[in-house]
This record gives structure tokens, C-alpha cells and sequence, in this order.
């Protein structure tokens, strides 16, 4: 029933975002996709991930996590703890509806690719998720599926 329930509220609330995510989606229907609570996921070539209501984009290649030369999350566990991460952006969506894409997309898409911040995050070594959007993205796919997110891991 959870699942009926977050599938129509996707369609009806988060239309916009579920929109663009089943275009997306149309464009990588040969692309390998499965269902993890509700959600359609898709894996892709880019090297960055994003969740559009319904649909969550991720990278096939998400690599491992070293800190000081040390070994701390393999490709497996980033993999799974990145999607947890945009789930939570599904939840935001759910929470948002028709202003998800202005209120959490627009930000998180500037934190996540315009220079300056990029620039910034690697020069002060400043985890992306420090982010409003994505701290708040991270709590939600913890609270909702009860498995780890990608904490305060530092990607410049």
C-alpha cells in the first residue's frame, strides 16, 4: 500500500519533476533499471546522480571513498549509501510537490555543478552534503529506508 500511495503522490504532486524524470528515463530505457522502495533507478554513464520525483538517476560508476590514503567505503557501499542519498530527494519531492524543482533542484543543482562551488568545496575541503538540501536529503533517506547515506563525505 506504502508503495501504491508513493507511486501516486509522485504522479500527482511531484508531476513536474516525475515528468522530467520519465524523459529522462525514455532516453535510458536500454540502460539497466530496477525498483528500490517504489522508485525507478536508473543506472547511467555520467558520473553524477540526480532524482527527479519518481525516478533516480545514478552513476554506474560511483567510485570507492579514501580518506588520508585509507580505504573507508568500497564502490558497493558508496553505491548504496548514494542511493539512499537520492531517495531522500524523493521524499523532498513528496514534501514539496510542484516546488521541489525551484526549492530543492535549482539550489542543489548549483551547490552540485556551478564552478564556484565546486571550486570552493575542494579548496576548504567542505562535504557536499553540508548543503541544506543534501543534509536534509540524507536524514530523509535514513529515516525512511533505516540504512546509512553518505554522511559527511568530502567530493570535491
Amino acid at each position: 500500500m506504502k508503495r501504491i500511495l508513493y507511486t501516486f503522490f509522485q504522479l500527482v504532486w511531484g508531476l513536474p519533476q516525475s515528468l522530467a524524470g520519465f524523459i529522462i528515463f525514455l532516453f535510458n530505457i536500454k540502460r539497466s533499471y530496477f525498483i528500490y522502495h517504489g522508485a525507478v533507478v536508473t543506472k547511467w554513464k555520467l558520473s553524477s546522480s540526480v532524482s527527479l520525483g519518481l525516478f533516480i538517476f545514478v552513476s554506474e560508476n560511483y567510485p570507492a571513498h579514501y580518506e588520508n590514503g585509507r580505504l573507508v567505503y568500497t564502490k558497493e557501499e558508496m553505491s548504496g549509501r548514494l542511493l539512499v542519498h537520492e531517495y531522500g530527494h524523493t521524499i523532498q519531492s513528496l514534501i514539496f510537490g510542484p516546488l521541489y524543482l525551484v526549492v530543492i533542484g535549482l539550489p542543489s543543482f548549483i551547490w552540485a555543478g556551478l564552478p564556484p562551488c565546486r571550486n570552493l568545496r575542494c579548496r576548504k575541503h567542505i562535504p557536499y552534503t553540508v548543503f541544506f538540501t543534501e543534509r536534509f536529503a540524507n536524514y530523509l533517506g535514513e529515516k525512511v529506508t533505516k540504512e546509512k547515506s553518505l554522511e559527511r563525505i568530502f567530493r570535491g
